[in-house]
């Protein structure tokens, strides 16, 4: 068994690794980094069984999760696509086209990876979003959006890109920091760190993931 393990930040990558019969590689911050460097490296250092985005999250309104929490995308959900119209917004669905194999903006995760890591951690749509959300309004957009209880910026793009390329795929997260406004957020990286770290380690643990 060998896993593709993709984070954001450098930081992200020394809390979780190294760990066995993983290759972690560090994509940089945002979509396109995420989508592009899944790719590369399925292309350059595949095989994978699995593909894995792990990294931070803040937490959205309503998701009841704390700084430290871990949460699994049930689905990974694009915010930004489709189209604003004075009677709110669209997403790819309601306009009538597709981003991938898959319906709308909910990008599917690979069932049985979840249901390994859902007898581990809380479960639940995380949003993958261009801009963070740093204002209340903001913030309940994305719920409104997607239904999400999380947001990151990497999620989506990395199950997409190993869904285009047949890797089953997956994101996990720690929760880092609050969203809404940004004056009234509280953060605690070191926390969010130190629970991604041990998150990850125990996930890999699992037989159907880490042999």
């Amino acid at each position: 068994m060998r896993i593709l393990i993709v984070t954001a930040v450098q930081a992200e990558a020394d809390a979780i690794g190294p760990i066995e019969n993983a290759q972690i590689i560090v994509s940089g911050i945002g979509r396109t980094n995420a989508a592009a460097a899944t790719t590369e490296a399925i292309i350059k250092d595949g095989p994978f069984d699995y593909v894995l985005s792990v990294g931070l999250a803040g937490s959205l309104p309503g998701g009841e999760l704390e700084i430290g929490d871990i949460v699994v995308a049930s689905v990974c959900v694009y915010v930004e696509e489709g189209l604003h119209t004075p009677d709110g917004f669209q997403d790819m669905a309601g306009l009538g086209f597709s981003l991938g194999s898959f319906e709308g903006n909910a990008v599917p995760v690979d069932p049985n990876m979840l249901v390994v890591l859902d007898a581990l951690f809380r479960t639940g749509p995380i949003a993958t979003v261009a801009t963070c959300s740093g204002t209340d309004e903001a913030a309940r957009e994305v719920v409104r959006r997607t239904g999400a209880i999380a947001e990151a910026m990497e999620g989506a793009a990395v199950v997409h890109a190993a869904d285009r390329l047949g890797i089953p795929a997956g994101e996990l997260r720690a929760i880092s920091n609050t969203t809404g406004n940004r004056n009234n957020q509280r953060w605690d990286l070191p926390l969010g760190l130190s629970a991604l770290g041990n998150a990850a380690r125990a996930a890999m643990s699992q037989p159907a993931l880490g042999d």
